[in-house]
């Protein structure tokens, strides 16, 4: 958790989110046989579905850092075979047709509705709702992508497309797991970039990463879990969403090797919302040894709900597989188009263990009937189309130039700082290891006053730990971003 990084490290070109292919693990000689055989297993495990895009081979070869030709001759012997075809400008397709999957019926019985209210905010309030209520100059607080880049042209075509052959039926009450058309991308996507293998039965659909962790713990309190634990320091919005339906949130301990499992266990709790590919807000990976101990507790009863928030967004470090990939019946797994699109879709994904889905559904159903069908159906025709991975590709490329800039200029500017989690995601913690005493609080507030809107790391704490701010880099250019960075020092300097 304490490892700095005082300028930016070269983009790994070893490996790709795509089946979370590495390229040092292929044996020597034959590349292009390598890659096919890759995709072949991919589609005979499900992986990769029927209809499935594969990346461009501009793209691939240059995110596994392999010539072009290599990956054209491997999509050349795929096609041979008959496991993929091209389409022209539609790309290079896995042949076939999905075919649909029968849902389970299992489960326990719908809880009876929310909880009271639970715990009051654990953020200063004041402080909390000034900067909420803020139109700031420039604004680097976390969770928010760059909005202006938002696909504008091609959303209007999925929409065109979608709405020239919607039947009128269509518009009608909708599937309250989701939009099958939608359920079915959403599974393709996770099996390609995520490791992720289900089918588009156990996909729901939600409206944010929010409405996931509140239809579980509607879910989980009336199966008798009262406490969820949490990563310490965490998400200060999911630890508040969780109390307000009375949901406990004892904290678990983060370090350099991710979430503390010897400590989830102490804390006797059988739930436990993490963030293993990019811990929100330090940024370390949970890593291998800590994923088996994980596993371990989770067999012997434990849940575990996967927030897999920000995952897409990698610069300098080989993707990770999603950890429900090898725990399907302890993981809830969620995410969302939040960050790769815009917030403002209201579109997310939860995957559910089989015996807990009939549940979940049902919860979705009370809350809203189903999320907004015409959303749902032009996302999956972006995704189908292949305009959801070319705009992340682009969307990349912006980000790590703009965590370039940020972790530059705090290496001009505060050079004594320590910039946690640079390798990943839309957001920087920087810690102050020279200022113990620091008020973090006032040192944002001190911020707002110069027009500069972050947020305090003690806010994300449950206990005391080195003070420090969250930045986030998404939604402003590096101009903004150096601006911003000069403003903050200049608050620590005269605090």
């Amino acid at each position: 958790m304490d490892r700095s990084i005082p300028e930016p490290v070269e983009w790994s070109k070893a490996g790709t989110d795509f089946l979370q292919l590495d390229r040092t693990t292929a044996p020597p000689g034959d590349l292009a046989g390598w890659l096919a055989g890759e995709v072949r297993d991919a589609v005979a495990d499900g992986r990769l579905l029927p209809g499935a895009t594969l990346p461009s081979s501009r793209a691939l070869a240059a995110e596994l850092g392999l010539a072009r030709g290599t990956v054209t001759e491997s999509y050349r012997r795929l096609a041979e075979t008959g496991d993929v075809e091209g389409r022209g400008r539609a790309g290079t397709v896995v042949a076939g047709r999905p075919t649909p999957v029968r849902p389970a019926r299992t489960g326990v019985p719908p809880p009876d509705g929310p909880r009271a209210l639970g715990p009051g905010r654990t953020a200063d309030a004041s402080t909390f709702e000034e900067l909420r209520a803020s139109r700031p100059e420039i604004d680097l607080a976390p969770g928010v992508p760059d909005v202006t880049a938002f696909p504008r042209a091609a959303w209007l075509r999925a929409e065109r497309r979608v709405l020239a052959d919607l039947p009128a039926r269509a518009l009608a009450y909708g599937e309250p797991r989701g939009e099958l058309a939608l359920r079915t991308e959403i599974a393709g996507w996770l099996a390609r970039f995520r490791g992720l293998q289900v089918g588009p039965d156990r996909v729901v659909v939600v409206a944010g990463v929010a409405q996931a962790l509140a239809l579980l713990a509607r879910t989980l309190q009336a199966a008798g879990h009262d406490a969820v634990a949490v990563e310490d320091p965490g998400s200060l919005g999911a630890r508040e969403l969780l109390a307000s339906w009375g949901v406990a949130t004892p904290p678990v301990a983060v370090d350099d090797r991710g979430l503390r499992v010897d400590e989830l266990r102490a804390s006797g709790a059988d739930v436990v919302l993490t963030t293993p590919a990019h811990q929100f807000p330090v940024g370390v990976v949970l890593d291998g040894a800590r994923r088996r101990e994980l596993a371990a507790w989770a067999t012997d009863g434990g849940l575990v709900i996967e927030d897999d928030y920000d995952a897409e967004h990698r610069y300098d470090r080989r993707p990770v597989a999603a950890v429900a990939a090898t725990l399907p019946e302890s993981v809830f797994y969620t995410g969302s188009v939040s960050k790769l699109l815009a917030p403002a879709l209201r579109l997310g994904w939860l995957v559910v263990p089989a015996r807990w889905h009939d549940t979940v559904v049902d919860a979705k159903r009370h809350s809203d009937l189903g999320s907004p069908g015409l959303p749902q159906l032009a996302l999956a025709e972006l995704m189908r189309s292949g305009g959801l991975e070319r705009h992340l590709r682009l969307a990349r490329a912006r980000y790590r130039a703009r965590r370039d800039a940020a972790v530059g200029a705090f290496a001009r500017e505060l050079p004594r700082a320590r910039v946690h989690g640079a390798a990943a995601g839309l957001h920087l913690t920087v810690t102050f290891d020279d200022v113990p005493d620091l008020d973090d609080v006032a040192l944002v507030r001190a911020a707002l006053d110069r027009g500069v809107a972050l947020h305090p790391l003690s806010w994300h704490r449950q206990r005391p730990g080195l003070p420090g701010v969250v930045l986030g880099y998404g939604a402003a250019g590096p101009g903004r971003i150096d601006e911003g960075v000069r403003r903050l020092a200049e608050a620590l300097r005269v605090r």
